[in-house]
């Protein structure tokens, strides 16, 4: 993926700031939106043979990339012309991926998803394994940060 300095995402907020009557028509997802390049690079990708290999291998079969370039295209034509309906499109489709990805995690019923953290999430370890973490990597690693950078207990 490209790094991007200007992200579709801050153009989206300095037109909300700037355009003060266009603020209504702007979706309020309009934050998932990637950098134009990113959906362009998606494209590439998934049209390459790397891509349509790793396609075929998880799938059984090559998938249709058109979303990638229409989406590159919506982008471009919200970041050029600030058409709120290319936004749109591509939040849209920015959702529609979203959903995908998760639908086998939402259709999953053998774990019952929990609303709260569990009441003992925060409880101390039991003592064999904070015996063990004094002799591990990570805690003499802290302990030499904390003669080089001491903090203030005031």
């Amino acid at each position: 993926m490209a790094t991007c300095s200007d992200s579709l995402r801050s153009e989206t907020a300095n037109t909300a700031n700037t355009a003060p009557e266009n603020t209504e028509s702007i979706p309020q997802n309009a934050w998932m939106v990637r950098p134009c390049e990113w959906y362009s690079e998606e494209h590439a990708d998934c049209k390459g043979i790397r891509g349509k290999f790793h396609q075929y291998f998880v799938h059984g079969v090559t998938l249709d990339c058109s979303q990638w370039k229409e989406d590159y295209s919506n982008c471009m034509l919200w970041r050029k012309n600030k058409d709120i309906d290319a936004l749109k499109a591509v939040v849209e489709s920015e959702e529609k991926r979203k959903h995908d990805r998760l639908k086998a995690s939402y259709d999953n019923d053998v774990w019952e998803l929990r609303s709260k953290p569990p009441e003992n999430w925060n409880a101390p370890l039991p003592d064999w394994l904070s015996k063990k973490f004094e002799r591990s990597y990570l805690a003499l690693t802290m302990k030499q940060k904390r003669k080089i950078y001491p903090t203030s207990n005031n």
